[in-house]
């Protein structure tokens, strides 16, 4: 998995039940037109930490479609309140929790604000950070530290003050990047940790590891790529040929985040309420060239 891009993404769902025996429906929403599933979260609660843009803001998205109302976080609160009155203008339900995740004080902060109106039953640990240039010969013991704190303990946090009121680079890693792959190792075995832990409570933990992401940021950054090698001037002719260069998988292009909402969404849903401790791998049958 391309250690540039990839994320993993620890999602804790409160109150797993057995799907219903018709299980879930497909239906066409009124708003967008886009299809979704009733995954029966209507009713529940949903934070998204780092869902001020990008990925984050993408699932947080899906989850208001689906019917469940979200708690959008950010550290910048301009940027986090527009996120949650889109999607208010959507139909959707969402509030703001505005704090910094990498300190206990941040960490307090967005908990009250998460459970202001009601606990909070899906947890969605999204926020975290990655250095695609790093390398083993320049990554100091405090970029190492920086990192464990932000994409480890900043979920750690999260988890011991929402749990108590609930009732795939860490998997193929490169040479480059490795504190961010330890720290996503991490991340999936804190999630089965966290399962077993959570025996018999009805809360099942689960980690996504995903594969690149198509970010409008990451679009402009392959587009240079592809000009600077001379793969084309558009970015349908661009894509197949940088993801055969540096995101060899076996559908020939990058993920798009709806790829990976849609799999949160679906963790975080009742039906999926067999599944626990698991790392999901959404990464377009990744494979190291």
């Amino acid at each position: 998995m391309d250690c540039m891009v990839q994320l993993i993404r620890f999602t804790a769902m409160p109150g797993a039940r057995p799907a219903s025996s018709a299980g879930p429906t497909v239906r066409l929403s009124q708003r967008k037109e886009v299809i979704t599933m009733d995954l029966q979260l209507g009713g529940k609660r949903a934070l998204v930490t780092g869902s001020s843009s990008g990925l984050g803001e993408e699932i947080a998205r899906v989850l208001a479609a689906e019917g469940a109302a979200v708690v959008v976080h950010g550290r910048d609160e301009a940027r986090t309140e527009a996120v949650a009155k889109s999607i208010r203008g959507d139909g959707g339900t969402a509030s703001i929790a505005i704090g910094d995740l990498s300190t206990d004080a941040g960490a307090d902060q967005v908990q009250a604000a998460a459970v202001s109106e009601g606990p909070v039953d899906i947890l969605v640990n999204n926020a975290g950070v990655y250095d695609p240039e790093a390398q083993w010969s320049d990554t100091v013991p405090g970029a190492w530290a920086e990192m464990y704190n932000i994409d480890v303990i900043s979920s750690v946090r999260m988890i011991q003050r929402l749990l108590p009121g609930m009732s795939v680079l860490g998997d193929l890693p490169k040479a480059r990047q490795p504190h961010y792959a330890a720290a996503n190792a991490a991340r999936n075995n804190l999630a089965a940790s966290l399962a077993r832990e959570l025996k018999d409570s009805g809360v099942t933990s689960n980690a996504v590891a995903a594969g690149s992401i198509l970010t409008p940021a990451r679009k402009d950054a392959v587009s240079g790529i592809g000009k600077q090698n001379g793969w084309g001037e558009s970015f349908a002719e661009i894509e197949p040929k940088y993801v055969n260069a540096y995101n060899p998988n076996d559908t020939g292009r990058l993920g798009r985040p709806r790829d990976y909402a849609d799999a949160v969404a679906f963790l975080a849903s009742p039906v999926t309420g067999y599944i626990t401790g698991a790392t999901l791998r959404i990464d377009g049958g990744w494979y190291d060239s």
